[in-house]
Parts: structure tokens; C-alpha cells; sequence
């Protein structure tokens, strides 16, 4: 007997250097019942013809003119025949058993619609940092959401088709009316518009498995490099969802804002860009100064951060990093052999995501 079809929707766009890498972790997976959609939105490099070379009869490559991120994930969903959607960026990566431990987690949690793992930060050539995202993995609010966003990523994430068909809308961006389930005019932060849209609109629950399955990895030239884009395409998130939920946005903006520019300043840190992270670091606490008694540890040492990548120099800097990062690795790591998976009865609730 086969189990369900898992959908692995992956947009490609000028990631030559990457795709191929991502590819064979999927082709990996010990799940097998899936169908692969490499979604082509208009790459001008070598990335189609890279995964036209793989023989997997599972692989399908799609192609389209550039619509972005969204508008690539969305061209999957259309196409997709599988009962769960799985999202995949086409520079990450997955442990081989991500797929199998998701169809799990679904079929003992009926009510979860929405299955996300915590992720390992790699570098640039697909070694790992030895830190990890480690957001909450229970008890999943529209406010946490909006404030913590703890999937972290759109490679951690597994749907349940279900879900998506519940949130979509029909419009006419390109000439003639199709099926949306992310919003094609977000560049950025689209996951986050998506997620609110599940947690304010659906019953679904969220709910996030304790192993770091997908491994994040750290580009400065992503998408998320830029910084003033990033957070003026939040901000759009807060002008569209008030039309709908003006109460929600009102109560949570400042707190949500808050923590928005503190990981702004944290991604400025390690872009280097010292007086730029100071500036978001008082930006934040300014939005909301109660940052400071919710979660006074990481909030002073993004704040310390910021400082002494300004004051240090770089050597100095660096070193302290370094023993940083070896500390907070080895404690996250112990955290995650801790943490109980769903269904062994414990909560199961970690700390917040970077």
C-alpha cells in the first residue's frame, strides 16, 4: 500500500551554482511517493538545463515567464496532484528523512495543517554554521505568527493541500484569471502574508517538529539582503492584512514591529553593516520597549552585537563570534536531543527563532 503523494514544489531562478545540490536531497528522501516541480521562472543561467540532467522520472520542470518566489510557488500549487505540499528554495537543502517525519507528524495530527521543521544555518558553500533556527513548536497563535513567524523559512515548511485551498483567491494579474495562494505582488515576506492569512482565516493548527531537517542556507545576495526592501515589504503585510483584521493589526503592530526591526538589525550584523544594525536596534526598541522584559537576553545581546561590531575591530569582532557561535550551537543542540517529537505527550515548546 503507497502512502500519499507529497508535492515537492521548487522555484528556480539563476541558481545554478545551488540546484543541483538541492535536487539530490529531495531524489534523497526516504520518503518516495513524490512528484518534484521545478518551477523555471525565467532563469538566464545554466540552473534548467542543470536539473534537465537528472533522470528521476518524479522530476517535472515547469517554465514561465519571471513572477517571483510567490508567483513560482504558486504555478506549483496549481500543477500539484500531491495531498501535501512541500516547499523547497532552490539553494537549501533536507536531511533525507524531512518528507517522512512530516507525513508522519500529519497522520498523527490530524488537526495540524500547517508542519514545519526547526533548520541548521549553512554558508554560502553548503557547510554548516553550527546554529540553528529554534523557534516554538506548539501552541501556535496568529500573534506569534505575526511577531515570531516560527517557521523561519519556506524550506522548513509541509501543507496540507487542504489548507492551501482554503486560503486562495482568484484574480487577474497577467492577463487572465487564475488561482493565488501566495500574494504574486509580494517580492518579500510573502511567507508571512501567507501564514497570517492560514492563522487568521482557516482552524488549521500549526505545529513544528523538534529536528533541525532543513538546513537554512546563509546567502548575502538572497533576497532577504536587502534590508530596506525587506522591511517595506513588511510593512505592506500590515497595510493588507488590516484591511480584513483591522482589531488584530492594531493590538499587535508595535510588538510585531518591534521584533521585526530587532531581526533586521540581527541580519544587518551579519552583513556587516554596523551603524545599520545599531539604527534598527533602537528602531525596535523604540516601536516597543517591552522587547526588553519579554525577551531580555536575546534583545541585549542583539543590542551588545551591534555595538561592538561598531566599536571592535574586525579581528576582535570576529573572534568573539566565533566562541559565540560554538556555545549557542552546543546549546541548541542539547535543546533538540531534549525536545520531545509530537505525541510523546511533553509540550514540545522551544525558544524563538533568530
Amino acid at each position: 500500500m503507497t502512502g500519499p503523494l507529497v508535492s515537492v514544489i521548487i522555484p528556480l531562478y539563476n541558481s545554478a551554482a545551488t540546484v543541483a545540490a538541492t535536487l539530490e536531497s529531495v531524489i534523497a528522501q526516504t520518503y518516495p511517493h513524490l512528484e518534484i516541480l521545478v518551477v523555471d521562472d525565467g532563469s538566464t543561467d545554466t540552473g534548467p538545463a542543470i536539473c534537465r540532467k537528472f533522470t528521476d522520472p518524479r522530476l517535472h520542470i515547469l517554465q514561465q515567464a519571471n513572477r517571483g518566489l510567490a508567483g513560482a510557488r504558486n504555478t506549483g500549487i496549481r500543477r500539484a496532484r500531491g495531498t501535501y505540499c512541500a516547499f523547497l528554495d532552490s539553494d537549501d537543502l533536507w536531511l533525507p528523512e524531512k518528507i517522512e517525519r512530516h507525513v508522519d507528524h500529519f497522520r498523527l495530527r490530524q488537526e495540524v495543517g500547517v508542519s514545519f521543521s526547526r533548520s541548521g544555518f549553512i554558508n554560502e558553500d553548503g557547510s554548516p554554521l553550527g546554529i540553528y533556527q529554534m523557534p516554538q513548536l506548539n501552541d501556535i497563535t496568529p500573534e506569534l505568527i505575526f511577531c515570531r513567524n516560527p517557521i523561519g523559512n519556506g524550506s522548513a515548511v509541509v501543507i496540507r493541500r487542504e489548507v492551501l485551498e482554503a486560503i486562495h483567491f482568484r484574480a487577474n494579474l497577467y492577463g487572465e484569471p487564475e488561482d493565488f495562494y501566495f500574494d504574486d505582488s509580494f517580492r518579500q515576506s510573502e511567507d508571512i502574508e501567507c501564514w497570517l492569512r492560514i492563522a487568521l482565516q482557516t482552524d488549521w493548527r500549526f505545529e513544528g517538529l523538534p529536528e533541525a531537517l532543513t538546513l537554512y542556507r546563509v546567502n548575502a545576495g538572497g533576497l532577504s539582503a536587502n534590508l530596506k526592501q525587506q522591511y517595506a515589504a513588511w510593512e505592506r503585510v500590515l497595510t493588507k492584512t488590516a484591511i480584513r483584521h483591522p482589531g488584530f493589526i492594531a493590538r499587535w503592530a508595535p510588538r510585531a514591529r518591534a521584533y521585526q526591526l530587532r531581526y533586521l538589525a540581527r541580519r544587518a550584523i551579519r552583513q556587516r553593516q554596523p551603524a545599520v544594525a545599531v539604527r534598527l536596534m533602537h528602531q525596535s526598541l523604540a516601536s516597543n520597549p517591552r522587547i526588553l522584559l519579554e525577551e531580555p537576553r536575546r534583545t541585549l545581546i542583539s543590542l551588545g552585537a551591534a555595538y561592538l561590531l561598531w566599536l571592535l575591530p574586525d579581528w576582535l569582532y570576529r573572534r568573539m563570534e566565533s566562541s559565540m557561535i560554538r556555545l549557542t550551537g552546543s546549546s541548541q543542540e542539547r535543546r533538540m536531543r531534549q525536545d520531545p517529537r509530537p505525541g510523546s505527550g511533553a509540550s514540545g515548546v522551544g525558544g524563538a527563532a533568530p
